[in-house]
């Protein structure tokens, strides 16, 4: 079912549902998105701007988060956690006389069971690690080998230092499945030049 969604246009972020991301919340408008979602559902939906310019065209798939942990400053300003609830389909932008931005958005139902090949999972670390090595993370293998396939595939996209182009595809990947091999492919992108050497800079 369509639902009405305030959003927090923020280009180079992505939150996946399950995930966290902190948020430090200065400009006036997005003030008042907090404070508008703060009595009502503690609600905001995260999606990129096509472009870094103010009114650009959104992507059309972002995620609706709730705030969760929130520090209130007294010149306005909020740090606060959005947690990650479920992605959406943005249908159309509605015409608001809000100062922040709405739209018209359908949640996705996603596979919160779906897990990967023994194959997928084992060739997925394989390439982490050697991507990990190559940009000289220091990386606890053994705690990542303790989560599940969802935490680690939607939290590496999450976090990865790709462009906000590719971030965008990990999000609007179908399954979990196709969100793994196309994390796996960006690792080998972005780790090799058009030599085919390794290089240590990805922006």
């Amino acid at each position: 079912m369509p639902t009405r969604l305030s959003i927090f246009p923020l280009p180079g972020a992505v939150l996946f549902p399950g995930l966290q991301l902190p948020l430090h919340i200065f400009e006036p408008r997005y003030r008042a998105l907090v404070g508008d979602a703060l009595v009502r559902d503690r609600k905001i939906a995260l999606i990129q701007p096509q472009r870094p310019v103010e009114g650009s065209p959104l992507y059309t798939i972002g995620c609706v988060g709730r705030i969760g942990e929130i520090e209130a400053m007294d010149d306005g300003r909020y740090n606060l956690i959005l947690e990650g609830e479920s992605r959406f389909k943005l249908l159309h932008e509605l015409d608001a006389n809000t100062a922040f931005r709405q739209v018209e958005g359908e949640l996705i139902d996603d596979d919160a069971d779906e897990v990967l090949s023994h194959a997928q999972r084992g060739g997925f670390e394989r390439e982490a690690r050697e991507f990990a090595d190559v940009q000289g993370y220091s990386v606890d293998w053994d705690s990542v080998e303790r989560l599940d396939d969802q935490s680690l595939i939607n939290g590496v996209s999450q976090i990865a230092p790709f462009d906000g182009a590719s971030k965008q595809a990990l999000l609007e990947a179908s399954s979990l499945s196709a969100r793994c091999e196309l994390l796996v492919q960006l690792m080998q992108f972005f780790g090799r030049d058009d030599s085919g050497e390794e290089i240590t800079t990805f922006q």
